[in-house]
């Protein structure tokens, strides 16, 4: 009986023993640590999320699109991050790798019939901008579009984008009207918002002087001029100018930061890297705070009562996230939207449809919708 009892006293001993420590802190901290454990850490726009999954690897170009990799690369551009806008401008494009494999595949480098192209200026917001209107064959009037060239605000200009532009030009059989635009650091956001949206005004009002229908209007745009091309209706509706009747954007841009998923799992793919966005960012917006304006942060913008949109995106890009989170919001929004990824290529396969399947594929979806939109 004594065995019994001493192992009992024992038991309650070790039990309240044990029922203290869990009711104590897991660990003591001066009052001023306890405090800042209440504080969540501001997360750079760059930096993933504590909590994000493990990426997904990025994935494997299709042999089309790694044949244009390989002549870019060939090309020995120098990384864009490490540059000057000014350097960075002069560095070879994926237009040039085109180029390149058109020549070694023996195939005609020349624009394909169907439209013909002339260059004028037309008002930006500060001043004249240089336009290129490609107006394709026939008599007209024509439904118009108003295209944005990509190129983060800060490269590239619209010849360097001619491929696209002249793709729907000729396929939907419309006056396409694409414009430079001001670009960073050398004109702050938001300069080339400003002149898409004087651009699109000039277009709307100047149609039938270009063999155009302003009834039929649509804006087009990839990458960075995707994202002007969303914000310009966005503008649109905002300001009772007359109403796109569609929306169709290559990879937009559509979020202020860098730490999506699709971001962290293509971090370093070509032509586009994660380490380029920030770069863009930096040499565009004003500060900082820039990146949640919704005219950059378009997944946060209103997106109600926007035409229908159509969103194409590239599987091995940064920016594939973007699109898909903004299909998600238009959608939630009540708005008519059409998104699809294309596996295999990179950011700027659109308007590659000289030499990639998967980019005349794009530009036929893109070509869909705007008949389907025009009524033709």
């Amino acid at each position: 009986m004594k065995t019994l009892r001493s192992s009992t006293t024992a038991h309650r001993v070790l039990l309240a023993l044990v029922t203290a420590l869990l009711a104590a802190p897991a660990c003591a901290k001066p009052d001023n640590a306890a405090a800042d454990s209440n504080k969540v850490p501001p997360m750079s726009a760059d930096a993933p999320a504590a909590t994000a999954m493990t990426p997904k690897a990025m994935g494997t170009p299709d042999a089309e699109m790694q044949a244009v990799l390989d002549e870019l690369a060939a090309l020995h551009g120098k990384p864009i991050e490490s540059l000057t806008a000014v350097e960075a401008r002069k560095q070879p494009t994926p237009a040039d790798a085109v180029m390149k494999l058109l020549v070694k595949q023996g195939k005609p480098t020349t624009p394909p019939p169907g439209a013909t192209m002339t260059t004028r200026k037309v008002p930006g917001a500060a001043g004249q901008l240089s336009a290129n209107i490609y107006t394709p064959d026939g008599a007209g009037p024509f439904p118009v579009i108003v295209y944005f060239h990509g190129g983060g605000w800060v490269i590239a200009n619209k010849d360097i984008y001619d491929g696209g532009a002249r793709a729907l030009a000729i396929g939907a059989k419309a006056v396409v009207v694409s414009a430079d635009y001001r670009r960073g650091p050398e004109a702050k956001f938001p300069a080339a918002h400003d002149d898409a949206i004087a651009v699109y005004d000039w277009a709307c009002k100047n149609a039938a002087s270009i063999k155009g229908d302003p009834k039929r209007m649509a804006l087009v745009g990839e990458s960075a001029g995707g994202g002007l091309a969303v914000a310009t209706a966005i503008a649109a509706r905002d300001k009772s100018m007359p109403k796109p009747l569609a929306v169709v954007v290559a990879y937009p841009i559509a979020m202020g930061d860098t730490a999506s998923a699709t971001y962290v799992e293509n971090a370093n793919a070509k032509p586009l890297s994660r380490a380029m966005m920030s770069w863009f960012f930096e040499n565009y917006l004003r500060s900082a705070a820039d990146r949640a304006d919704p005219r950059i942060n378009l997944v946060a913008a209103d997106l109600k009562g926007l035409p229908p949109v159509t969103i194409i995106n590239a599987q091995i890009d940064p920016l594939r996230g973007d699109g898909e989170l903004l299909a998600e919001r238009i959608r939630a929004a009540g708005g008519s939207v059409e998104q699809k990824t294309y596996a295999g290529v990179t950011h700027e396969f659109f308007g590659m449809g000289a030499v990639l399947a998967k980019a005349r594929d794009a530009e036929a979806q893109a070509v869909d919708a705007l008949k389907k939109a025009f009524g033709a």
